[in-house]
């Protein structure tokens, strides 16, 4: 509908943001604060607090340092380190924190280096440790995305397809020395920047080219005796520990612009992520992307200045069934099917694109005027249609659709994971002190309201203690640059003051278990305060 509707959809499917358009019923694919939440910079913050908590769980991300604020830290952790080792010869990789498609990203030995110190006063960035020893396939350096569908917060539900794409560099890799610093085809995976290479491959195979699917290289691997069930393990846990991190941001961005109560639609989203494999097959987490392309042709340049977009086998066989699978699983019309029909298949709400699904490869299409082995003719645009797969079947049920592409792995793996949702509940009590409903900062009343009804304050840590942690922590984050269009206490900054009540009461126990204990403490006080709240009602 290119110029609106009147009528509630079923289904929004929003091209950037969840805030394309104004909704008011239904499911749209996109979260509140996604595209905020999943930045370069705020992804690092939500990582290293979770490092914090649990080191060992979360070390598949690499070291980084937020810049400008933390280039001092930065310089002076690497001196340590080049002191404690001598042998340590790092490289960094400094990504700007809105870049996208390899945009502004570039690789240095130093924290001396000029182009650092240029560049990061006008344009905020992330520094990481380098992966300098990857897998490699063909001697070329090569990168997964996977695709993973976020289908709902509040359960938290999570999907991964089973399938996805390996984007390969175009130049033999070596490790990173000076003089090959520069040379991006060799160090950087993106599609967006490889592309623009003489030596990148368009193939009509999966298993060819700078572009073919994660299963062909699994293949490749299992032939090679590698572990490939412990591989997929690995993913599994990286995706679900990832999406533990970012769900507290999230909540607060989906409170605010869904609040409890008021009419509002649910939420899904397919996100992108980047994974790098160490030459040990470990896993390393890049970044996370909220909008993946979902693409599935290329251009082809006919000549010159004169293109043409070309089907992109690869990126159909991956894409089509994450998008079809998608919808298959958020379909509002399911359950009302079965109601209707007991005993019958749940029908789909995209039969075409089912069919395509099914087919193992283009074909030509029927048209006689279209040479182009294409699904949809471009000329006549009618989908092929698959033989045996027609519209209707002999008493009017459809064709079955190929099994999910979509495994889910949370809540189905949820009990080896729940106790890293410690921020997640740190998150709720933010929320809960808030006061004003679509509000995502915490004014110094609720914070002191917080502390009150904990019972946090005593005669070592007075209400005016209380008052300068809160102005000191959210001044200075706030001077980090963090949202300003509302005054007060972010949830990082919360999140922060926890931890640091948490030391204060708890010195003798590990941080993690720091936190842990002030979260029984608080919970156990409010829900106390919660059943005493209908007496005084009474009263």
């Amino acid at each position: 509908f290119p110029f609106g509707r009147r009528l509630p959809c079923d289904i929004y499917w929003h091209g950037v943001s969840f805030h394309d358009n104004n909704i008011f019923s239904g499911q749209v694919n996109k979260f509140p604060g996604m595209m905020e939440t999943v930045r370069k910079i705020t992804l690092s913050r939500a990582m290293r607090t979770m490092q914090d908590l649990f080191p060992l769980e979360y070390n598949f991300y690499p070291r980084s340092w937020i810049l400008p604020e933390e280039l001092p830290l930065f310089v002076a952790e690497v001196r340590v380190l080049k002191d404690s080792d001598p042998s340590w010869k790092p490289t960094f990789i400094v990504k700007p924190d809105g870049g996208c498609q390899g945009d502004g990203i570039y690789l240095i030995k130093d924290p001396s280096d000029a182009r650092l110190a240029g560049s990061i006063p006008s344009r905020p960035a992330v520094v990481q440790e380098y992966i300098c020893k990857p897998l490699l396939v063909d001697k070329l350096k090569f990168d997964i995305r996977l695709y993973v569908l976020l289908k709902s917060l509040e359960p938290l539900e999570i999907y991964i397809a089973k399938d996805g794409l390996s984007r390969f560099c175009t130049e033999p890799y070596q490790e990173p020395t000076l003089k090959n610093l520069h040379q991006v085809f060799m160090h950087l995976t993106n599609y967006s920047l490889n592309i623009h290479s003489e030596n990148f491959v368009h193939s009509d195979s999966v298993n060819t080219g700078s572009k073919r699917t994660f299963s062909s290289i699994l293949c490749r691997l299992s032939s090679r005796g590698a572990d490939v069930k412990k591989l997929w393990s690995d993913i599994i846990s990286l995706v679900i520990k990832t999406i533990i991190a970012l769900t507290p941001e999230l909540k607060v961005y989906y409170q605010s612009d869904i609040p409890a109560g008021k009419p509002g639609p649910t939420c899904f989203q397919i996100l992108g992520f980047d994974i790098l494999l160490m030459k040990n097959l470990k896993p390393m987490l890049l970044e996370v992307n909220a909008n993946p392309s979902m693409r599935i042709e290329h251009e082809q340049e006919l000549s010159p200045g004169v293109f043409e977009n070309v089907p992109s086998p690869v990126d159909e066989e991956v894409k089509v069934a994450v998008i079809r699978d998608t919808l298959r699983l958020v379909d509002p019309q399911k359950k009302k099917r079965k109601d209707a029909h007991p005993g019958h298949p749940a029908r789909s709400i995209i039969p075409e694109a089912s069919a395509w699904a099914a087919a193992p490869a283009p074909r030509p299409c029927p048209c006689p005027t279209c040479p182009t082995p294409v699904l949809v003719c471009r000329r006549c645009a009618s989908p092929e249609r698959v033989p045996g797969s027609s519209e209707a079947l002999p008493g009017g049920t459809e064709a079955p659709l190929p099994s999910l592409c979509l495994k889910q792995v949370f809540p189905k793996y949820a009990k080896q994971f729940s106790h890293l949702r410690l921020v997640d509940r740190v998150a709720a009590l933010f929320i809960r002190f808030l006061g004003v409903k679509g509000t995502t900062k915490l004014g110094p009343t609720g914070f002191r309201t917080f502390i009150r009804n904990c019972k946090l304050s005593n005669s070592s840590f007075s209400m005016a203690a209380v008052d300068i942690l809160y102005i000191d922590i959210t001044r200075r984050w706030n001077s980090m640059g963090i949202d300003h269009r509302e005054s007060g206490m972010c949830l990082q900054a919360f999140v922060e003051a926890f931890f640091c009540l948490a030391q204060k009461k708890y010195k003798s126990l590990a941080p993690h278990e720091q936190v842990a204990s002030l979260l029984e403490l608080c919970e156990c006080h409010l829900a106390a305060l919660d059943e005493r709240r209908p007496l005084w009602g009474w009263g």
